[in-house]
């Protein structure tokens, strides 16, 4: 009987929680922004996903062709070409994949790293928490992209070393923000229960505590990923993002600066592709904020 009633409240919490979605789904596609924030960002990730795929990198994406060079807008090249006779719409659609998959890849490191710092100190508090947020507190004091510029110009100018100084100027920020979260729930009745039956903390924490303590984790995962790309476009634009000659964004803007006076396209569609990137991102990490927070159910 006892197994019975268990699989039964499991399969009311269960159906609980996709309501729940349901619920949050609902609301967020009441957002109209939000909802085209969602379809840009859907459309960036197949862009991402299909165009190294469907692009030949060695001979569509950086062979020069210099008999093509600074050619305006027209039919065959819809976004013109570059000095070296690079198709820019070929280049703008390769480094989408680029800067997105840093840019999530980044996250997924931070992420990890702040929830794991941030838990143990929004839930163990005293020392633990007083160590911890004291080491992030001088992280954050440093500004992120100094932060960042430092540590790529002292690993070297990489990807691998380009996602390392990114996430470590964005631990702080998650480690900060899960604290926060954690902190809230983690006297709450069904964590005194667990902690009654002999649960573990470390149980408690990632069945317990962190699952009630993802809303505002999803926000801000979801507006940090702008961050991110932004910071990356950033480095490039003075050297320090991508090694050429893949493409990114932000290092097409730097390379076009020559040009901007004549070939002002060269500067407008890598600088759009950011903009629209970005605009995206936070129209829908706010739409998810909003949809999120109970207080407006």
């Amino acid at each position: 009987m006892s197994n019975t009633a268990a699989v039964h409240e499991n399969e009311q919490i269960s159906i609980k929680k996709k309501s729940q979605i349901v619920d949050v789904w609902k609301r967020l596609c009441r957002n109209k922004t939000a909802v085209l924030g969602l379809i840009i960002v859907a459309i960036l990730v197949l862009i991402a996903i299909f165009a190294p795929i469907v692009l030949d990198y060695e001979n569509q994406v950086i062979k020069t062709d210099y008999g093509n060079a600074l050619k305006a807008p027209c039919a065959a090249h819809p976004f013109g070409t570059d000095e070296m006779g690079r198709d820019i719409l070929v280049r703008v659609l390769y480094a989408t994949s680029t800067s997105l998959s840093i840019g999530v890849v980044t996250v997924i490191v931070s992420l990890t790293v702040g929830l794991i710092l941030g838990s143990a100190a929004g839930y163990f508090g005293g020392k633990v928490d007083m160590i911890i947020m004291r080491i992030m507190d001088i992280f954050l004091a440093i500004p992120g992209i100094l932060l960042a510029i430092c540590i790529v110009a002292s690993l070297g100018n990489s990807i691998i070393n380009l996602v390392i100084a990114q996430a470590v100027s964005a631990v702080p920020t998650f480690a900060r923000v899960v604290r926060g979260a954690v902190m809230t729930v983690r006297d709450a009745e069904y964590v005194e229960a667990a902690r009654a039956i002999g649960a573990k903390d470390s149980t408690i924490i990632f069945h317990d505590v962190l699952p009630n303590s993802l809303a505002p984790i999803i926000v801000q995962t979801t507006l940090q990923v702008a961050s991110v790309i932004l910071s990356i476009a950033g480095l490039s634009f003075i050297g320090l993002g991508i090694p050429a000659p893949r493409p990114e964004w932000g290092a097409m803007l730097s390379a076009s600066r020559a040009y901007i006076r004549d070939y002002s396209y060269m500067c407008l569609f890598p600088g759009a592709a950011i903009m629209i990137t970005i605009l995206s991102l936070n129209l829908l990490g706010d739409g998810l904020r909003d949809a999120l927070d109970p207080r407006l159910r």
